[in-house]
């Protein structure tokens, strides 16, 4: 999963964190203030029983009982313990620490337990026997069971952070998921690929995520048998039309024969309007073919350069007729993998929409450059070398507003100004579903001092060595 800063994922994995994170911390602080003596020996609550029985065992067995009870306690609770009594003399006959003497004189004198000054490395708690007799348990606690105690703390604190983190972003995945999910399924639905569905892909969980993919794939369903129904519709029309269309030419052709010099304008005219019919119809069938996926037959290896340098020729010599030119401005060799017969038709459609729309006397230059950079319709693709054909007149120019429109089937940007020009706008449909389905694009910007142009980008240019491989 692609973690961005404005991701729904990281934000509720840090969300969560964070108050997770939170809460143990501030719990951790809690208890340590709480229990502030926790560095103390696992006898630290019993000192005084424990000081009460080394007192008792001394008077009733004297110093040899009391050297083991205190050799006793070194070994269970890892301290040293030393007993003085009220001439502050070491009973045991074990040398005391620097500070024990003193330590003991202060619990005599308080009768409290005692410690040095916080720093409880010596402790001292009084004893009273049951013969009236004082005397004063000194306990010496070793230094590294501080730092033991904290290491101890520290490893358990960061267990519990990373414990909470797993939590956090294992709850985090499981709420995101379903969306990215979702998400990925929309965009290729948008990029054409309308059997896109998310619903198998969330398993057995049962949430309001789930519901929202459902209804995606409900409205994915409709729009699919909208887009297909009306692609049939298309295709069956357009088949319809080509019989009667081929019988009103077979009927215009006798009505010319049999007609007088009168009706000569008149079949002129019906004779242009069934041409632009029969054309309007066969690029119909072309766009129905191509947006049913018919076009995707086996692409192979071809010379871009030679098939735009022999559209370009094809398309001056029309243009020509029209006080117009068409130039190659630049080119660069290049091989590429694909459908010529479709890129022919897609190159065709632009720069004749160029030439129909170019100011007369003006020339629509035409350049095949290789770049290794992304246009503006291809972020987020692989930056491999691509060929960019580039298409440029000057004509009007097209509102900014309608320059991601003109390739969609039948848009007009000015309705008189189409027909007057003779197109049916489909050309640059064509156009764009061609170069898509050979996983390019296609984009136009206005000139900065007048004109259209319109950059095609084909992926794939292959070196000389490779495609004759």
């Amino acid at each position: 999963m692609k973690l961005l800063p404005r991701s729904l994922f990281l934000k509720i994995f840090l969300w969560f964190g964070g108050v997770v994170l939170s809460f143990i911390v501030l719990t951790f602080i809690l208890g340590e203030l709480r229990h502030p003596d926790s560095p103390r020996s696992p006898l630290d609550s019993g000192l005084n029983a424990r000081a009460q029985t080394v007192a008792e065992t001394y008077e009733q067995d004297g110093q040899a009982a009391l050297v083991a009870e205190l050799d006793h306690m070194q070994r269970d609770a890892g301290m040293r313990a030393f007993l003085f009594n009220r001439d502050l003399k070491e009973l045991s006959g074990r040398p005391a620490p620097a500070g024990a003497q003193r330590l003991a004189q202060r619990a005599f004198e308080t009768r409290r337990p005692e410690d040095d000054d916080g720093h409880r490395l010596l402790e001292a708690r009084p004893a009273l026997t049951k013969s009236g007799e004082q005397y004063v348990l000194v306990t010496e606690m070793p230094p590294h069971p501080v730092s033991s105690f904290f290491s101890h703390t520290i490893l358990h604190l960061l267990a519990i952070v990373l414990l909470g983190g797993l939590f956090c972003y294992g709850l985090a995945k499981y709420l995101t998921s379903p969306v990215a999910k979702l998400r990925a399924a929309t965009r290729e639905f948008a990029g054409g690929n309308l059997s896109a569905r998310v619903g198998s892909t969330l398993g057995g969980r049962q949430d309001e995520l789930v519901s929202l993919a459902a209804d995606f794939d409900e409205m994915a369903e409709k729009i699919q048998s909208l887009v297909e129904s009306q692609r049939r519709l298309l295709g069956d029309i357009s088949h319809e039309l080509r019989s009667p269309l081929a019988r009103l030419n077979v009927a215009l052709e006798l009505a010319r024969q049999r007609s007088g010099l009168e009706a000569a304008s008149a079949l002129e005219r019906i004779q242009l309007e069934a041409e632009l019919l029969n054309e309007m119809i066969g690029q119909l069938l072309t766009l129905t073919r191509q947006e049913s996926g018919a076009a995707e037959i086996q692409k192979i290896n071809f010379d871009l350069e030679a098939l735009v340098s022999e559209v370009v020729k094809d398309a001056d010599f029309e243009a020509q007729g029209r006080n117009r030119s068409v130039i190659l401005a630049d080119t660069e060799p290049a091989i590429i993998e694909g459908v010529p017969d479709l890129i022919r038709r897609a190159i065709e459609n632009v720069i004749r929409n160029a030439v129909h729309y170019t100011a007369e006397g003006t020339e629509v230059e035409i350049k095949l450059v290789l770049d290794s950079g992304a246009t503006p319709s291809d972020a987020g693709k692989p930056n491999d070398e691509r060929a960019v054909i580039v298409v440029r007149d000057h004509g009007p120019g097209v509102p900014d507003e309608a320059l991601g429109e003109i390739f969609r089937p039948f848009y007009r940007v000015d309705e008189a100004r189409d027909r007057e020009a003779g197109g049916v706008g489909l050309g640059l449909a064509i156009a764009e579903r061609a170069v898509r389905l050979h996983g390019g694009s296609v984009f136009a910007r206005n000139a900065p001092d007048g004109g259209l142009i319109i950059t095609l980008t084909l992926p794939g240019v292959k070196s000389e060595k490779k495609a004759i491989e």
